[in-house]
């Protein structure tokens, strides 16, 4: 791992997704890849310059070893165990109709939701610029939101900034459930990331404004509200910033809010203001909604620039 990297944890899995628009009841043809919130953000970072190193379990098998190379091919120090005893998660894409996408997890008892913070090499997290997680892995078992609590204790106990993208996934827990274990993992981090919905599932009771006031009372620096193509807004201490989006035709919004927090950290880590963070983020969102996949779409730092430089000509020579 690169001295001060950003290190994030998680799931990744295998990925097929139609390739037309249909139910799979009909679907003829199918693409392998992969994902998960984690790696995707990982090659966001890792395309927009930002070394990054990424640690999970797969299974002893060829969608594992897809897993890893898919992902160290992009750059990302990839730290994985292999775990023989469980296979590699699979997460499967339809297109009902040519808005709307749905998503199946097969993921019960896999490989990566064995995650546990006896995976975490010593030293990982305290040699590194920043830390990410999502409310996904926490959800998966026991031993994973263990190892989400252990990674964010060590941070803290150094002074590495914590990043949290809510990211809440119904399928995994009722919002009873995760609502109490997603806002402890909220009120320790310096920067976090949600969508108004998911807000909400930390506090019931409060409007984003007001759940951004109650998580500064408990120590964050940053929350940000995802608002998708409507834009964002950040609260940072006493001050609130609120950034446009952009039209786009979407295509596959699956991995959007991904790429946005990629974009922000990235441009955090350079140093920009604010505004110049919501501004990138928004862009790195809108530019994952224009292809297929959850992360194939990530921007690098040149097709950031082409895509914001609205009078470059389309076709490229």
């Amino acid at each position: 791992m690169t001295a001060r990297s950003v290190v994030t944890l998680g799931e990744t899995m295998a990925l097929v997704r139609a390739t037309e628009i249909g139910s799979l009841r009909h679907a003829h043809g199918l693409a392998l890849g992969v994902g998960g919130a984690e790696t995707n953000v990982a090659i966001g970072l890792s395309r927009l310059g930002v070394a990054v190193s990424w640690l999970g379990r797969v299974g002893d098998d060829s969608l594992g070893e897809r897993v890893a190379r898919e992902i160290r091919a992009e750059g990302v120090d990839v730290r994985v165990v292999v775990d023989a005893d469980a296979p590699t998660g699979l997460m499967v894409k339809e297109r009902p109709s040519a808005s709307s996408t749905a998503v199946h997890y097969y993921r019960a008892g896999s490989a990566g939701s064995r995650v546990s913070g006896s995976d975490l090499p010593d030293g990982w997290i305290e040699r590194a610029a920043l830390l990410h997680v999502t409310g996904i892995t926490p959800l998966l078992s026991s031993t994973a939101q263990d190892a989400v609590l252990t990674a964010v204790a060590r941070a803290r106990s150094v002074g590495v900034p914590v990043s949290f993208d809510i990211n809440y996934r119904a399928a995994l827990a009722p919002a009873a459930v995760a609502g109490p274990i997603l806002r402890e993992i909220a009120e320790r981090a310096d920067i976090v990331f949600g969508g108004e919905d998911e807000f909400s599932i930390l506090y019931p009771d409060a409007a984003p404004p007001e759940a951004a006031a109650l998580l500064r009372d408990a120590g964050c620096t940053t929350i940000v509200l995802k608002r998708g193509p409507a834009g964002a807004t950040a609260f940072v201490r006493d001050a609130a910033f609120e950034a446009s989006g952009f039209t786009i035709d979407a295509i596959d919004t699956v991995g959007a809010g991904d790429a946005f927090v990629s974009g922000y950290l990235s441009a955090l880590l350079e140093g920009l203001d604010v505004d110049a963070a919501l501004h990138r983020a928004n862009a790195c969102g809108a530019m994952a909604c224009l292809t297929p996949g959850d992360w194939e779409a990530a921007p690098t730092g040149r097709d950031l620039e082409r895509f914001l430089d609205g009078d470059a000509d389309p076709v490229r020579r």
